[in-house]
């Protein structure tokens, strides 16, 4: 038997509009999550299709028919899906990890933990509240992202850990270097710290 092309290793025809070829592209990754062999091919066939597409596209010679014609930004959408070649070199369980957000959602996670942080600072008695406030939002923005409440809880509740023992370190840092007099810095300086290593699980991680 000849060897599968490109586009039957994604399970797509060659007359496939570019979003359906990427979205194939993403399932196959979910579905052989953990084998690496079966994600390199998958990469391998999709990386193939991009540039025969490209090559295509350049010569004037797309095959496919006008009513799936590729968006205007394809174009650019292919040169940055081969930039992305390097990050696949990186170890499969911290690629799946990682999260790249749009621009739009930094701001918006941001400006929700921030704003916590300011009311914490005025209202520092309730200090469990807005922890308790910013584990819902980090468990929302995660589970957002893939729909995985188990996960986004594990990696919201991993947040407060690293910020609580981020903050009890500098706490320490401060109290040896003789820039505090007392074993405790503020509260609200503490609840900066915890606060922002939980946005950025919340914002970066997946």
């Amino acid at each position: 038997m000849s060897e599968p092309t490109p586009y039957e290793k994604l399970g797509v025809n060659d007359e496939a509009s570019f979003e359906e070829v990427r979205d194939a592209r993403d399932r196959l990754l979910r579905e052989y999550e953990g084998d690496e062999s079966q994600q390199e091919a998958i990469e391998v066939a999709y990386d193939a299709i991009l540039m025969d597409r490209l090559r295509a596209r350049k010569e004037g010679k797309i095959a496919v028919p006008d009513r799936i014609r590729y968006p205007e930004r394809l174009s650019t959408a292919i040169p940055a899906a081969l930039q992305n070649n390097a990050q696949r070199r990186t170890p499969s369980w911290l690629s799946r990890l990682l999260d790249n957000p749009s621009p739009k959602d930094i701001y918006i996670s941001l400006g929700i933990f921030s704003g916590l942080g300011v009311i914490s600072f005025f209202v520092p008695a309730a200090t469990t509240t807005w922890l308790s406030f910013g584990l819902i939002v980090s468990v929302y923005l995660l589970t957002r992202k893939e729909n995985r409440f188990g996960r986004a809880l594990l990696i919201s509740l991993s947040g407060i850990t690293v910020g609580v023992g981020l903050a009890a370190l500098t706490n320490q840092v401060l109290v040896l270097s003789r820039l505090v007099s007392d074993s405790f810095f503020p509260s609200p300086i503490q609840m900066a710290i915890i606060l922002l290593v939980m946005w950025l699980h919340a914002c970066f991680l997946r």
